[in-house]
């Protein structure tokens, strides 16, 4: 039987300062000196899953080669199979083979994975029958108001407001246009997009709100329509509207996940050290390419060459003064690089953190304080002034079953001593096996 990430995942619940977990916390290692490494980074999250849905919808058969391996995109392998479509993974290449139709009848597990819960309801509702969606608990606490409206707009029968929550799908649906605030995630948007084409009349879709977070990822779901022939008009802040129509299949070629590599891109930045990650892609609408700027602008030196990207840390990182809302995935790499400057540090346009995985800003408050560090929550953001840290081996860096909260604070501990992470098995989200390639870059090998 085919193993995924979810099966070990590790389960984490944190109230206060009190920890329970399934394993052990995890002791970060200690860069004995400056960090030289190769790093060979897995592929993008954000495109396989959105690679897997669009190959499904369009039902002619591909193969997505380069996927990322993780609980996240087993997690969308999975509800394909639920709903009728027979993935197969061999290694980093998934084969989507050519369907007969998407069906109900079936329960979706979503995990924490927010590809999973905003992108596959929009789906489903063109299968026949019902659809049950449910997942891990925090995922009951994440908003699906606005994709679940958005769907009864568009005619749908659904039992329930978050999850747990069923779905009565039904093939040939006649679509139109909705109108949603999707100023908490762009996922709201993509997740709308992805499918409308297979919507008759297609769907348009119209945000009433404060400006959408993370407009890379939506420039990535428009581009990746293109590419596979459905029409897309927008104005690119406001409103998208997808025509009906056939999707092309195809194969896939998917890049490296740069919002990962900048946690390997960070070793070198707080060691002084220099790690390279080949493949960097020279276009790219990866919401994750901000890194090399924001290291520049740290006093990291950037090289984008033939080979890849090369990033060498400076004596002293210098605070910065960012604007993050439209990459806020990268507030986590940012944070811990900011705690470890000479200067202070303010975090902005992120105030949509709070309802990501965790509340990330409170968590990032939290532990960065543990720590000895001074940060403060504004209304849109975080306030870093770097202080001296020191871990406490009995009191664990918190993930919160966050995989971008533990990777921060394996960041943090390749210089600060006592830090130990309390559910590093998070990590399996987006980065398999991260403490093997973690302990090979300080070995200074290629991973």
């Amino acid at each position: 039987m085919e193993s995924s990430w979810h099966d070990h995942h590790t389960s984490r619940v944190r109230n206060d300062d009190t920890m329970t977990t399934a394993t052990l916390p995890w002791a970060a290692p200690l860069a004995r000196g400056p960090v030289r490494a190769t790093v060979t980074v897995p592929g993008s999250k954000s495109i396989t899953n959105r690679a897997l849905l669009l190959a499904a919808l369009a039902g002619t058969g591909g193969t997505i080669r380069g996927a990322l391996r993780s609980r996240d995109t087993d997690l969308m392998v999975g509800a394909l199979r639920a709903i009728g479509v027979p993935v197969t993974c061999h290694g980093d290449e998934l084969v989507v083979p050519v369907h007969s139709g998407l069906r109900g009848g079936a329960t979706v597990d979503c995990g924490l994975a927010g590809t999973v819960m905003r992108f596959v309801p929009p789906l489903a509702a063109l299968a026949q029958g019902p659809v049950r969606f449910d997942g891990d608990e925090q995922a009951r606490q994440r908003p699906m108001s606005a994709v679940l409206g958005a769907l009864r707009t568009l005619g749908c029968r659904i039992d329930g407001d978050a999850m747990p929550f069923v779905l009565h799908g039904v093939p040939g649906r006649p679509g139109g246009e909705v109108r949603i605030d999707a100023s908490g995630s762009s996922q709201f948007v993509s997740g709308l997009l992805l499918s409308a084409a297979g919507y008759q009349g297609g769907v348009t879709v119209r945000h009433d709100g404060p400006p959408v977070p993370s407009g890379p990822h939506i420039e990535m779901t428009v581009q990746m329509l293109a590419d596979r022939g459905v029409e897309v008009d927008t104005d690119g802040a406001t409103w998208w509207a997808v025509q009906s129509g056939p999707i092309a299949g195809g194969d896939h070629d998917v890049e490296p996940d740069l919002s990962n590599a900048a946690v390997f891109l960070a070793a070198a930045a707080v060691t002084g050290g220099q790690v390279t990650v080949p493949g960097w892609p020279g276009r790219t609408t990866q919401a994750g390419d901000a890194i090399r700027p924001l290291l520049a602008e740290m006093s990291c030196e950037v090289n984008f060459h033939e080979r890849g990207l090369t990033v060498s840390g400076p004596d002293q990182l210098t605070g910065v003064d960012a604007d993050l809302h439209d990459i806020g995935e990268l507030t986590p790499t940012v944070a811990a690089l900011a705690a470890l400057a000479s200067g202070p540090s303010r975090l902005r346009g992120i105030a949509h953190l709070r309802g990501h995985e965790t509340d990330r800003l409170a968590a990032l408050a939290t532990e960065l304080a543990a720590l000895g560090g001074d940060v403060r929550e504004t209304p849109d953001g975080l306030e870093i002034h770097p202080r001296p840290l020191r871990g406490d081996l009995g009191r664990p860096w918190g993930a919160y079953a966050d995989h971008r909260m533990a990777t921060a604070g394996a960041i943090l501990g390749l210089v600060v001593p006592g830090i130990a992470v309390d559910d590093i098995a998070a990590t399996t989200k987006t980065l398999p096996e991260f403490p093997a390639s973690w302990s090979a870059m300080l070995a200074g090998g290629a991973g």
